[in-house]
């Protein structure tokens, strides 16, 4: 107990020096953003011939803009969801050395495994989202084209929307394989239970597929290709949550024999 006490108390600092720190590395966020940002400007026209590379590949070989700065703004705007995308394990890294010295030694152990998996479960969501579902949902949509009662029908996706539709996609599937993390989080803080989890799995499946239904176009195929895999998270998580409660079982066993031993 008295190395918990002291271990906090070494931890502890005046609320002047906290925000004082707390600026500190929300400097090193901006800058870390800021350069990026400067560098991803540099490559936007390249970073973003490959985010159309799915457009091409489903046979759409044109791309207009209505307005005279829509060119521009997609530029800006690729130009900063690469740079976020860059700089967010500087912005992590940032967040955990402010906040890792107000933890245990425990909950830092306990924690740090989340922040590493994190950039690692998005990446994957986003991959999937790029490789598979975008190239899914443009070959439905774009097989409207052709001729309809005597008129003929031609896509002519803009360059800002068709920039949106790709953005929502990479980011709605990076941010639903994050459901792992969340869940095994908010057990440990005590929210939820795996007992709770498991109770609520019929609710977990429906609310894989509404959130799917709003992520996705209206295809069934795309529209799978983001339950199913919420879904299959959603039992990873809970089984993951099993062995983290057996691992918390021994340690309190073997604190608990450590004590009756002294």
């Amino acid at each position: 107990m008295s190395e918990v006490v002291d271990e906090l108390e070494d931890s502890r600092a005046p609320l002047l020096d906290h925000l004082l720190e707390l600026r500190r590395r929300l400097l090193y966020c901006i800058a870390a953003v800021v350069l990026s940002f400067g560098v991803c400007w540099y490559f936007a026209e390249n970073i973003f011939a490959f985010l159309v590379q799915p457009l091409l590949s489903a046979g759409q070989k044109t791309l207009i803009y209505t307005q005279l700065f829509e060119a521009f703004f997609v530029q800006v705007k690729v130009a900063f969801f690469a740079a976020m995308m860059i700089s967010f394990p500087v912005i992590a890294m940032q967040l955990w050395q402010f906040v890792a010295p107000g933890l245990y030694r425990k909950e830092k152990r306990a924690l740090l495994p989340f922040l590493l998996a994190t950039p690692l479960l998005f990446l994957l969501g986003a991959s999937m989202a790029y490789y598979v579902a975008i190239p899914m949902a443009l070959h439905f949509l774009l097989g409207f084209s052709g001729d309809v009662g005597g008129v003929h029908q031609q896509a002519l996706p803009a360059m800002g929307y068709y920039l949106s539709f790709v953005m929502q996609f990479l980011f709605g599937f990076g941010a639903a394989f994050l459901l792992p993390v969340l869940l095994m989080l908010l057990e440990r803080a005590g929210i939820v239970t795996r007992k709770q989890l498991i109770g609520a799995r019929r609710y977990a499946i429906v609310g894989a597929f509404a959130i799917a239904a709003v992520l996705t176009p209206p295809d069934v195929g795309s529209q799978l290709l983001l339950a199913i895999p919420l879904v299959i998270l959603y039992e990873l998580a809970i089984v993951g949550i099993w062995f983290t409660e057996r691992k918390r079982a021994r340690e309190t066993a073997a604190a608990v024999e450590a004590a009756e031993a002294e």
